[in-house]
């Protein structure tokens, strides 16, 4: 199919030199899908540089503590992601070989059926296709499918059929990368660059002058929550909330306390010991986040969820992604503002 070989030829020519491409194994391929659920290339790629490093194979992450697999991947969120490669890990360690079809990786922790058929496909060339919110994009362009999806998952699993039909069966593993990556790099939610796209003359889309209003998702409302913050600093250490083992999102992970975890009235805070507001996003959700100054309580019982770290044992915990940054931020204020203070005014 003409389709076919001109995709591929693109993407031959011009894929992204990645490193789960430039030394591809299993266990690469494997780590760089995970890492990238929901988070962008040039977002993964530092943190991956740093895994390899620490975990090079299945054996050596599957012999690793938690906490240690938790802090090399500290930063990229969603840390279920980390738990279940751990036990993936442990799993393929444990098995007589590693599995080879997409089938036998939908048994593993972790992985779906987006991530098995991308594993199966570029580690083992299996005629799978892969079906992401690129490759939705791209074959409702395509097709100028009007239909109207309620989300992501719906569209992928619509779009399946035409998806597998569209596959190079020889070479499965390149159509599927070379499909992620025209999602990636050209063929873009806002701003398609139509005009260097390689499957511009099969593209109803483009064609009608319209691509942006492909595909057709219902729309997601945005929720709003607030979250009010404690800094508390006491003989140069600063408390933190860790949540317990039981957490669905951030299990064993510290984060500044919540007025709530300090059973604190949020209306007792001062605005003038507000240090600083920020702001984050996670999928549907928008969290502001105000982190005050408050004075260590006089009687606190800390047990095992509020703990005080050290500043200088700070990096050797694993903080959420967000509170890490926030965190260097205010001690570098602080840092900055005890100099001001000490220097003499000129």
């Amino acid at each position: 199919m003409d389709l076919q070989a001109s995709l591929l030829r693109w993407y031959r020519s011009n894929r992204r030199p990645l490193p789960w491409r430039l030394a591809p194994s299993v266990y690469r391929t494997v780590v760089s899908e995970f890492m990238l659920q929901q988070t962008q290339v040039k977002t993964v790629l530092p943190y991956f540089e740093r895994w390899q490093s620490r975990f090079p194979d299945f054996e050596s992450l599957a012999s690793a503590g938690e906490a240690d697999v938790l802090k090399h991947w500290e930063g990229l969120g969603y840390y279920s992601r980390a738990r279940n490669l751990h036990r993936l890990a442990k799993a393929i360690v444990a098995s007589p070989a590693v599995p080879r079809t997409a089938r036998d990786w939908r048994e593993l922790p972790g992985v779906g059926p987006y991530t098995a058929a991308a594993i199966a496909s570029i580690a083992f060339g299996e005629p799978e296709a892969c079906v992401d919110g690129n490759v939705v994009r791209i074959l409702s362009r395509l097709t100028a499918d009007t239909t109207r999806h309620r989300d992501g998952a719906t569209a992928a699993k619509y779009f399946t059929p035409l998806a597998s039909l569209l596959l190079s069966p020889a070479s499965a593993g390149d159509h599927n990368q070379a499909m992620m990556e025209l999602g990636a790099t050209i063929c873009h939610r806002r701003n398609p660059l139509c005009r260097c796209c390689p499957l511009v003359q099969w593209c109803a889309a483009a064609k009608s002058g319209s691509p942006v209003d492909f595909p057709r998702l219902q729309p997601t409302g945005i929720e709003h929550h607030s979250v009010t913050r404690a800094w508390v600093v006491k003989d140069g250490a600063l408390l933190l909330h860790r949540s317990p083992p039981s957490a669905r999102r951030l299990a064993n992970l510290y984060e500044l306390p919540s007025a709530i975890h300090l059973e604190l009235d949020e209306q007792s805070f001062d605005s003038r010991d507000l240090l600083a507001k920020k702001k984050r996003g996670i999928t549907r959700y928008l969290i502001t986040e105000s982190i005050y100054r408050v004075a260590p309580p006089g009687r606190l019982c800390l047990g095992d969820a509020l703990v005080w770290i050290s500043f200088d044992d700070l990096q050797s915990i694993t903080l959420s992604g967000p509170h890490r940054r926030w965190i260097t931020e205010l001690l570098a204020k602080e840092a900055s503002d005890q100099r001001n203070r000490i220097l003499p005014s000129k």
